[in-house]
């Protein structure tokens, strides 16, 4: 598929692909490389969302505007990619010349949601987080977290693997709403959870 995407955006007179990645991790790095104007990233890459990697790709590349392309119309999907920095949320199954008028509003500064998507959108109710939601681990992990603790600073006092405590961190993202480290101990403090 991505051969496919390339061909077809490299046929635009005003597209120049300058990069690809396979999973989300890899997305953040080759931007941070290559500091293009437009990332277009899937929402599920390599058996997991890439929602979680939208902050790291836009702290690796400032300037960089990431649009989402999804076979899920879900609009708590859509609302997650947003939230997280997302300019723009576009459907497989659009035309291609949505997905350049997509890639185009977000090159020039501006957010482009498929109007189907976006019309569900707007009249959804926006779910208000709870931090009820989370589990007893969960709201360890967050409290550390908000004091500053590192994943391996925060696996190592609770007694876990930095690849647990980086599940727990994904599962507490995605039941609030909320991602990105700041967003999350901006969160924390907000609802009381940034002292034991």
């Amino acid at each position: 598929m991505r051969s496919a995407l390339c061909l077809l955006l490299d046929a635009q007179p005003d597209f120049e692909v300058v990069g690809e990645a396979g999973d989300p991790d890899a997305a953040v790095a080759r931007a941070g490389e290559l500091t293009p104007t437009v990332v277009l990233l899937d929402l599920w890459m390599a058996g997991r969302s890439s929602v979680d990697a939208i902050p790291a790709l836009l702290a690796a590349s400032p300037l960089t505007r990431v649009v989402m392309l999804t076979s899920d119309d879900d609009v708590a999907a859509a609302r997650q990619a947003l939230q997280a920095g997302a300019a723009g949320y576009v459907l497989k199954r659009a035309d291609h010349r949505e997905l350049a008028t997509a890639i185009r509003a977000a090159a020039a500064g501006q957010r482009y949601v498929q109007p189907d998507v976006g019309a569900r959108l707007a009249v959804a109710p926006e779910p208000g987080p709870s931090a009820g939601g989370l589990s007893k681990r969960e709201r360890e992990v967050v409290v550390l977290l908000a004091q500053g603790q590192t994943n391996a600073e925060i696996a190592a006092e609770l007694k876990l693997s930095v690849r647990t405590v980086e599940s727990h961190r994904a599962r507490i993202q995605h039941k609030l709403g909320v991602f990105g480290r700041s967003n999350l101990v901006r969160y924390a403090r907000e609802h009381g959870l940034s002292v034991p």
